[in-house]
C-alpha cells in the first residue's frame, strides 16, 4: 500500500466560469462538463478531491441514455427541471423529478437507461460521480424526497457517506453533497473542508466580498476555509460537494 500523501494543502479559491467547461452537443444532448468527460480530456482537470464527474446536463424530450454499464462508482443525479426515468440491471425502476435526490452505487457492476419520458419537455439535471470508500460491493440504488428540507432554507445533506439524517447514503464516508434553495438575499457558507466544489445550478450568488456567479458557474476550494454566500435577486440553487 502507498504511503499516504502529507504534502500540506496550499489553500486556493479557484473560480471556473461556466463557458469555460467542455461542452458536448449531439442533438438530443446538451452536456456541459466540469471535468474531463468522455472525449474530452485534460490531465490537469480530472476532479476536484473525490469529485470526478460533474455533469451539467439537458436530454431532449422523448430520448436520453439507452443501457450502459458502470462499475465502482457512487452517482448521484439530481433533477432541476422536467422529470428522468432510471431502469437498472437490478430491478430498480425510478421516476426523478426536482427535489429528489437519487443515488446509485454501481459497485461490482450495473448496468442502467437513463430516458426523458416526457413527449414534449426536455429534463435538465446534474449528475455527479465520487470514488467509493470500497471496491468490489453489490450494487444498489437509494432515491428520497428532499423538497420539504430544501423549502425551509439552509444547507441540506442531500448525500451523505456520514450518516447525516434524511440524506441519501454514499459509500464513500470522506464525501458529503449540500445542497440549498436560496431566497433572494438569503446566505450560506461554504463548508470548512479540504475539497470543497461549488456549483451554481440555477440563479446567481455573490462569494464573499468577491465575484457574483451565475448559472453554471462553479468554485473549486482548496483548505481555503469557509466562504459566505449570498444569494442574488431571483435567488440561487446550490450544489456543494464537500470531501477530504
Amino acid at each position: 500500500m502507498a504511503a499516504p500523501d502529507l504534502t500540506p494543502l496550499v489553500p486556493q479559491v479557484d473560480v471556473r466560469p461556466a463557458a469555460g467547461r467542455f461542452h458536448t452537443e449531439i442533438g438530443w444532448l446538451d452536456s456541459w462538463h466540469c471535468f474531463s468527460f468522455g472525449g474530452h480530456y485534460d490531465p490537469a482537470n480530472q476532479g476536484h478531491g473525490l469529485l470526478l464527474v460533474s455533469n451539467d446536463d439537458r436530454v431532449r424530450a422523448g430520448t436520453g441514455f439507452g443501457t450502459h454499464a458502470h462499475r465502482d462508482m457512487e452517482i448521484v443525479t439530481w433533477v432541476l427541471s422536467g422529470t428522468l426515468e432510471h431502469r437498472d440491471s437490478e430491478g430498480n425502476h425510478g421516476i426523478l423529478y426536482p427535489g429528489l435526490a437519487q443515488r446509485m452505487s454501481a459497485g461490482r457492476g450495473i448496468r442502467h437507461s437513463e430516458m426523458n419520458p416526457s413527449p414534449v419537455e426536455d429534463v435538465h439535471f446534474v449528475q455527479m460521480w465520487v470514488l467509493p470508500d470500497t471496491a468490489g460491493i453489490d450494487p444498489s440504488y437509494e432515491q428520497r424526497d428532499l423538497t420539504d428540507a430544501l423549502d425551509a432554507g439552509g444547507l441540506v445533506p442531500i448525500a451523505s457517506g456520514q450518516g447525516h439524517d434524511g440524506a441519501i447514503a454514499i459509500h464513500q464516508r470522506d464525501a458529503v453533497l449540500w445542497g440549498a434553495r436560496l431566497e433572494p438575499g438569503a446566505a450560506v457558507a461554504v463548508p470548512d473542508e479540504p475539497f470543497v466544489h461549488l456549483f451554481v445550478a440555477a440563479g446567481s450568488v455573490t462569494l464573499g466580498d468577491g465575484p457574483t456567479l451565475a448559472e453554471g458557474d462553479a468554485v473549486r476550494f482548496t483548505a481555503a476555509g469557509a466562504h459566505p454566500l449570498a444569494a442574488g435577486p431571483t435567488g440561487a440553487e446550490l450544489l456543494i460537494w464537500a470531501t477530504r
